[in-house]
């Protein structure tokens, strides 16, 4: 029995090639685009499942919200106080690590490199992140002043593996000092939220002074804390006795009079390491995380291509049942039951959707390089073991076989022998089927609406964002990083100086905030009038770079030079009686837009000459007077998801971190002038220089991938159903060749045949906007709203995606109709 099932099943097929094929493909298609998807949402859900003790390894996260403006911000670094409170008060922590502090400098054969996986970390740091070590063990950084390097790091500095013993010379916080390794540490798989290269173990209380707030602040982030659970231990219960773990431990400060705590503002939680890369914190992250919507989102839309490709067979299954419906009289007249004859049929589609998985597996595998490094990811295709695809395609055949084939088989399986093999009878068209058909046509298209409108808004929020004016002159701007070293304070104003006189080079600013830098700084005023303080951003910048950054003045004037009073420079390291005398003395500041409306000030002209006060440390005076001098537009430094922050800026040299340069001309020969400037007067500090228009490039690659995937399932949506379309024409077509050759005869003319035909398919096209325009339109509302800055949701792409799916359609249909139309009726109607 299964072998005339399997027989007439093959000679189905060979019989309609045009059948076969278009449903072949098309499930080929679909099952290719799952399984690709399927990789990607099991890659992304298998974050640092390779790291030992994973369930137990947890990063503490801490999620900022201003009691006065409602901002927030959640951050995946916590401060280093953090750690010592958090084993001092549960005995469920087995042990805890923070990894942060300053970047590293790599000093090697005359060169200095910066290491950017470079990591300063305690000596509990292998105990807690159980590193698979390829040489040495988890005592590799017991000691001050070793480092562990990564196996491909190693071999870049050394080119070899084996440099277990050797020095290296690394340059940090302005210190240069020999450090032994100790240890190498496998690579790092891709998958992982944590990006080390380079560990060196320090003691940060040696490394930072005792009166700096970088180890006794809790508003002071500058590194990641993580812990490792004892066995057993429900992170859960840690996690629900934070909130008075942190009343217990973080101080009441004094501010204009009045006490508060800054934990009231903070929520603290422990995440699971695997759970990092998917979380709610993206601040302060090593590595670009992910958002579980966006997985869902295209697993979403995987298996509705999926279910477009099932659509086809259905359909083409329904279209072709007069070529079925004797097979089936006979079958049932010679014994068959219904059940062995859905079993037949139930079978084919199973038999459909192996052959197809088997091209699918060789599309799959062509594009799956390419497809990874479009991700980049590390994408790969395993059949057995541990992650492996060979029963996830089994299920998927299963499936995809029952969902294609369960009606037709239902529905082949009704027809009655008497009637269909009465003379010149045909059942084949049982009630209902036809607008079956239309239903699913019209699910099919609104699916590829939907897609084709999303794509369009996503691109056009895409070209928004890079075209927006951002408040200041990207073209023609160049951002060095590491003006703020440590090492370069020395040299920090010669060197300035020396980059405003390399040839094409306009002017030149420092700055704490760049041009998508990450860089997140935030304080509180007491502005007159108002009792409770105002949390603003607060930066240091030099006199240069307002005019450098081209930024609008709006009001007032911006710092100068030969004005001492706008300088609040202070000398590093700090001097008591130079901050007491700035406190005695005031300052000034330029504040934005932002900050003007935050402050509350009616309009900026108000705002200019008007005094805030600054909290400084109590014994420099507890508050300091800052005058508003200027105003400037709102200027947008980071992408256009964060809100543009209100902001004041001070004119002080060292609390810079880059230098920006305004250009003319060939960037090139520029950079390479100020490098060899930068190389004379920092050799021991890296050259890292960037065009501002490359840094936005970088910043909006994920949503140039985001809107490139949706324009490629969009592709994909429209292929297979006008695969599904041009089959149904097709059958119906033949199906309709009496009927056609009669409205000859009778005086149709070859267009009003092909107009009958194409509007017949178009119909369901048109009705597919009634489904597809309103769930686009909530999609992508949802969509914008996570953007400060956004298109508005015009009717323009609704309309284009629907005329551009109608066209397709016609063009689909129309070819095929008139060939119908203008074959000679007597063909049609010789017989009779």
């Amino acid at each position: 029995m299964w072998r005339n099932y399997l027989t007439v099943g093959l000679r189905a097929l060979a019989k309609n090639r045009t059948y076969a094929f278009i449903n072949l493909f098309g499930l080929a298609i679909g099952l290719a685009a799952c399984l690709l998807i399927l990789l990607y949402v099991q890659y992304e859900r298998s974050y640092d499942n390779w790291l030992p003790d994973a369930g137990r390894t947890y990063q503490l996260q801490v999620y900022y919200k201003s009691k006065t403006t409602g901002d927030g911000f959640e951050n995946q670094g916590a401060p280093y106080v953090t750690k010592g409170a958090l084993l001092k008060d549960f005995p469920q922590i087995e042990s805890a690590t923070y990894m942060g502090g300053p970047p590293l400098t790599l000093l090697k054969d005359g060169e200095a490199r910066q290491v950017d996986e470079g990591r300063l970390v305690d000596g509990a740091f292998l105990d807690t992140i159980a590193l698979p070590m390829a040489q040495g063990d988890r005592k590799a950084l017991s000691r001050p002043g070793t480092v562990v390097l990564s196996e491909d790091e190693a071999n870049k500095i050394f080119g070899t593996r084996n440099v277990v013993g050797r020095t290296l010379t690394l340059l940090t916080s302005g210190k240069k000092a020999d450090y032994r390794i100790t240890g190498v540490f496998k690579d790092l798989p891709k998958h992982s939220h944590m990006d080390m290269r380079m560990l060196v173990r320090v003691d940060f209380p040696s490394m930072f002074p005792e009166d700096n707030g970088y180890l006794t602040s809790w508003g002071w982030t500058s590194g990641w804390v993580y812990v490792k659970l004892r066995p057993g231990v429900d992170a859960a219960t840690v996690n629900n006795q934070l909130e008075a773990w942190k009343k217990r431990n973080i101080p009441d400060i004094t501010f204009n009079g009045q006490k508060h705590n800054p934990g009231d503002e903070r929520t603290f939680k422990l995440v699971a390491a695997p759970d990092v890369h998917l979380g709610r914190a993206t601040g302060s992250a090593m590595t670009a995380g992910n958002d579980v919507q966006t997985i869902v989102t295209f697993a979403a839309i995987a298996v509705m291509i999926l279910a477009m490709a099932c659509i086809n067979f259905t359909n083409l299954a329904t279209a072709r049942a007069s070529q079925r419906a004797r097979e089936v009289a006979l079958r049932k007249v010679l014994g068959a039951t219904r059940r062995q004859l859905m079993t037949q049929f139930i079978g084919e589609s199973i038999l459909l959707a192996t052959i197809a998985m088997l091209l699918a597996l060789a599309l799959v595998e062509i594009v799956l390089p390419w497809f990874g490094n479009f991700l980049d990811a590390d994408l790969e295709l395993h059949y057995f073991g541990h992650g492996g695809m060979f029963l996830p395609m089994i299920g998927l055949v299963l499936l995809v076989g029952a969902a294609g084939g369960l009606y037709p088989a239902f529905y082949l399986s009704r027809f009655q022998p008497a009637r269909v093999l009465k003379a010149n009878k045909s059942a084949a068209d049982a009630e209902g089927s036809g607008l079956l058909r239309s239903a699913l046509v019209v699910i099919q298209f609104a699916v590829s609406i939907g897609l084709i409108i999303c794509t369009a808004v996503v691109y056009s929020q895409n070209v928004y964002a890079r075209s927006l004016d951002p408040g200041y002159k990207r073209a023609g701007l160049i951002q060095l990083a590491g003006i703020g070293s440590k090492t370069l304070e020395p040299q920090a104003d010669a060197l300035t100086r020396a980059i405003a006189k390399v040839p094409g080079v306009d002017s030149v600013g420092r700055t704490m905030i760049g041009v998508v830098t990450g860089n997140t700084s935030s304080t509180s005023v007491v502005v007159p009038g108002r009792t409770d303080p105002v949390d603003i951003g607060i930066y240091g910048v030099d006199a240069g770079f307002f005019p450098t950054m081209g930024i609008r003045l709006v009001a007032g004037r911006l710092f100068e030079e030969n004005r001492p009073a706008d300088d609040m420079t202070t000398p590093v390291p700090e001097d008591p009686a130079a901050e007491r005398a700035l406190v005695a003395r005031g300052g000034h500041i330029v504040i934005n837009e932002g900050a003007v409306k935050r402050m509350g000030f009616k309009s900026a002209q108000e705002a200019i000459g008007k005094t805030v006060r600054y909290g400084v440390k109590d014994e420099y005076g507890g508050l300091m007077n800052l005058t508003i001098i200027g105003v400037v537009a709102d200027a947008r430094f980071r992408t256009v998801r964060t809100a543009i922050e209100p902001t004041m800026f001070l004119f002080d040299r060292h609390s810079v971190s880059w230098l920006v340069a305004r250009f003319h001309g060939d960037p090139r020969p520029v950079r390479e002038e100020i490098e060899k400037v930068w190389r004379r007067y920092a050799p021991d500090v890296p050259f890292d220089a960037t065009l501002a228009d490359e840094v936005i490039a970088r910043a909006y690659k994920r949503l140039d991938a985001r809107a490139q995937m949706f324009g490629m399932f969009a592709i994909l949506a429209v292929v297979i159903g006008c695969l599904g379309l041009f089959g149904l024409a097709a059958f119906t077509a033949e199906r309709r060749t009496k009927e056609i050759g009669i409205r000859k005869v009778l005086g149709a003319r070859t267009a009003d045949i092909a107009r009958l035909l194409v509007w017949q398919f178009t119909r369901p096209v048109v009705i597919a906007n009634i489904i597809a325009w309103p769930v686009a339109w909530w999609l992508m509302r949802e969509f914008l709203n996570a953007f400060d800055a956004r298109i508005s949701l015009t009717p323009v792409p609704f309309i284009g995606a629907s005329l551009l799916a109608l066209a397709i359609a016609v063009l689909t249909i129309g070819a095929h109709a008139f060939r119908v139309a203008r074959t000679n009726p007597i063909h049609a109607l010789r017989y009779e």
